[in-house]
C-alpha cells in the first residue's frame, strides 16, 4: 500500500528525471570502463537509492513492497549496472538484517547500508549448491566467542566491492539440509575472508561479481543473525521471497526501455518508402511486447500488495520471478528483431540490453527451478504431496 500517494508520485517523478538526465547518458561509459564511477555512486547515495527497503529509523526510506517495486520499475529503465550497484543494499544485502537481525545488529549496520557508506552482499550460492541451496558445504564451527568459517561461495553480486557479507554456513554437520544452516554477518576486513577476481561475463558490465573465500575466518558470535543457530535457511527464504518480487519488477523496467527504444527506431526507420511502424508484423511484435509488459506489471503489483497485507506470497513470488524474467527475454528478442541488423551492433543500447537481461532467467532461482516450485506448491494447495 502506498501511504502518501502525492508524495510518492513526486518521488517517482524525481527518480525518472535522475534516470533520464544522469544515468542513461552514462551508460556507454559504464559499459566501457566496467564500473560505476565514484561520482555517480555518490549521486545515487544522495538520491537515497541505497536505502529503499531499510526502515526509516535506520536512515532508509522504509518503503512498502508496492512502493519498492514501483521505484524498481523506474530505476531499472537504465543500464542494469546502476540498479545492481544499489540493488544488494535495497534487497538481498540488507533484507536478512531487516527481517531477522537483532536490535544491536540492525543499529550497527543498517544505517551504513542505507547511506551507501558500505555495500552489502548476499553469499549463499556455492559451486555444488546452486539450485539445491540446502546442500551447501561451507561450515561455521563455534570457538568460544567466535565462529570459524570455511568454504567458498560463487556468483556473488558486488562481492569485489562489498563491505558487509550475509553468509550462509552449516553450523551443525549432523543436520543435513536446511535445519543445520545459520546466517552470519561478516565484515570485509575480517581475517580469512577474501574475494576472487571479478568474472568476465556475457553482459552486465559495471556490475562486479566474484567468488568469496573463507579460510579459518573468525567471525564474532555476536554476528550470528538473530543470535540463534539453525535459522539461516529460514532467513534466506524470507530474503528470497521478497527479492523475487523485487527482481521481477527489475525485469519490467528494461522491457519498458527496450520497447520505447524500438518504437522510436521503427517510427523513424524507413523501408519500402514508409516507416517500419506501418508494417503489420512490426505492429504485432509491438503488441506482444506491450501485452507482456502490462501482464507482468499487474502480476507484480498484485503480489506486492498481497505481501504488504501479510499474506503468504511464496507461490506468487515464484510466479512473478518466472514470468517477468521470461517476459523480459521475449521482449529483448522481439526488439532486436525490430531493429534488424542494427540490433546486433553496439551502436544502439538494445545490443547491450539483450546480453544484460539474459541473466535474469538464471539468478534468484533459474526458470526451471521456479517451474518445479510453482508446480509443487500448486499441487500442495490442491491437497496432494508431490514430495512423497
Amino acid at each position: 500500500m502506498i501511504r502518501d500517494e502525492s508524495g510518492f508520485k513526486l518521488f517517482l517523478d524525481s527518480l525518472q528525471r535522475f534516470v533520464k538526465e544522469r544515468l542513461i547518458p552514462q551508460e556507454a561509459e559504464v559499459a566501457k570502463s566496467d564500473e560505476v564511477s565514484a561520482v555517480l555512486v555518490d549521486e545515487m547515495a544522495r538520491q537515497g537509492l541505497f536505502g529503499y527497503s531499510i526502515p526509516k529509523e535506520f536512515g532508509g526510506a522504509g518503503m512498502t513492497t508496492e512502493e519498492l517495486v514501483l521505484a524498481a520499475m523506474e530505476l531499472s529503465q537504465c543500464s542494469v549496472a546502476f540498479r545492481a550497484r544499489v540493488g544488494t543494499n535495497t534487497g538481498i544485502g540488507s533484507e536478512a538484517l531487516v527481517a531477522d537481525g537483532t536490535p544491536d545488529q540492525k543499529q550497527r549496520y543498517l544505517p551504513k547500508l542505507a547511506s551507501g557508506e558500505i555495500t552489502g552482499s548476499f553469499a549463499l550460492t556455492e559451486p555444488e549448491a546452486g539450485s539445491d541451496a540446502t546442500s551447501l558445504s561451507s561450515t561455521a564451527r563455534r570457538d568460544g566467542d567466535h565462529y570459524i568459517l570455511n568454504g567458498t561461495k560463487c556468483f556473488i553480486t558486488n562481492a569485489p566491492i562489498a563491505g558487509l557479507f550475509t553468509v550462509m554456513a552449516r553450523t551443525d554437520p549432523n543436520q543435513p539440509g536446511a535445519s543445520g544452516i545459520s546466517a552470519f554477518l561478516v565484515e570485509r576486513d575480517t581475517p580469512g575472508l577474501s574475494t576472487g577476481q571479478p568474472y568476465e561475463k556475457m553482459g552486465q558490465a559495471g556490475s562486479p561479481v566474484s567468488e568469496v573465500h573463507f579460510d579459518d575466518c573468525r567471525v564474532p558470535a555476536a554476528n550470528l543473525i538473530g543470535g540463534k543457530e539453525g535459522e539461516g535457511f529460514k532467513t534466506a527464504m524470507k530474503v528470497l521471497n521478497k527479492q523475487r518480487i523485487h527482481l521481477a519488477a527489475l525485469c519490467i523496467g528494461p522491457a519498458i526501455r527496450m520497447l520505447d527504444d524500438a518504437i522510436k527506431f521503427v517510427a523513424n526507420r524507413k523501408q519500402f518508402k514508409q516507416p517500419l511502424m506501418n508494417f503489420q508484423l512490426i505492429q504485432a511484435m509491438i503488441a506482444d511486447c506491450q501485452t507482456d509488459i502490462q501482464a507482468a506489471k499487474a502480476l507484480v503489483l498484485q503480489t506486492a500488495r498481497q505481501r504488504d497485507q501479510g499474506e503468504d506470497v511464496t507461490l506468487n513470488a515464484s510466479i512473478c520471478k518466472y514470468f517477468a524474467s521470461e517476459m523480459c527475454g521475449r521482449v529483448a528478442d522481439r526488439c532486436v528483431q525490430m531493429f534488424g541488423g542494427y540490433g546486433y551492433i553496439a551502436d544502439y543500447s538494445i545490443e547491450r540490453f539483450y546480453r544484460d537481461v539474459r541473466l535474469f532467467r538464471l539468478y534468484e532461482g533459474t526458470s526451471q527451478i521456479h517451474q518445479l516450485n510453482i508446480a509443487r506448491l500448486t499441487l500442495k494447495q490442491a491437497g496432494f504431496n508431490p514430495d512423497r
